[in-house]
């Protein structure tokens, strides 16, 4: 629970934003949808969801947010990105669609699709020694894969070796979508971020 109620903006463009609002509701955060960058002012930390990474760059770009969302990254901005979102967080990317471009804020190498198309999508118990028992029950479709880490953390992995979750600072990404099983600690995670920023500072609005 956040005192003093957080508030949190998902990037509305496309993808599972309600899974994501219900999580966050539920721990006590106002949730605000953010398609312009008057939205994004306004919020304590940001949530970029699982979706179709192309079609959320696409989008940023056309409602013209990808640069305010850059800044408020290079400005300490609590960001959580799930799937899409832990691409676009990406400083770098492998496979992506003619064009694509990210956020960037996390010092990783991801690729794109790593593990195949909708029909390889698959679910599994992850353990991460960051939260504890019991292992997180992660689903993954269409995932991405932290191909290398660079300054960020790497906070779990499948059996073979292959990082699926990372945090750097503000940041935390993960390749799966802990808001479609009902796993909350990596939200909870997330809002101790957002919870220690505004800690260190005013709020911005009344």
């Amino acid at each position: 629970m956040v005192s003093a109620r957080a508030r949190i903006g998902i990037l509305a463009m496309q993808g599972d934003v309600r899974e994501h609002a219900r999580v966050l509701e539920e721990l006590g955060a106002d949730v605000v949808l953010v398609r312009r960058a008057v939205e994004l002012a306004a919020v304590d930390g940001l949530v970029l969801p699982g979706g179709e990474s192309t079609a959320i760059d696409r989008l940023s770009r056309a409602f013209g947010m990808r640069e305010p969302i850059r800044e408020a990254i290079a400005g300490g901005l609590p960001v959580y990105g799930t799937c899409a979102g832990l691409i676009l967080l990406a400083d770098r990317m492998i496979d992506g669609a003619p064009g694509q471009q990210t956020f960037g804020g996390l010092d990783v190498t991801v690729r794109r699709n790593a593990f195949g198309g909708q029909a390889e999508s698959f679910e599994t118990a992850l353990d991460v020694p960051a939260l504890g028992a019991p292992p997180v029950h992660a689903v993954f479709i269409r995932a991405p894969l932290v191909i290398e880490a660079g300054m960020a953390r790497p906070l779990a992995a499948l059996p073979g070796g292959g990082v699926v979750a990372v945090e750097q600072g503000a940041l935390l990404g993960t390749a799966f979508h802990p808001e479609a099983t009902g796993e909350t600690r990596f939200h909870r995670r997330f809002l101790a971020k957002v919870a220690s920023r505004r800690a260190g500072r005013p709020r911005r609005y009344g």
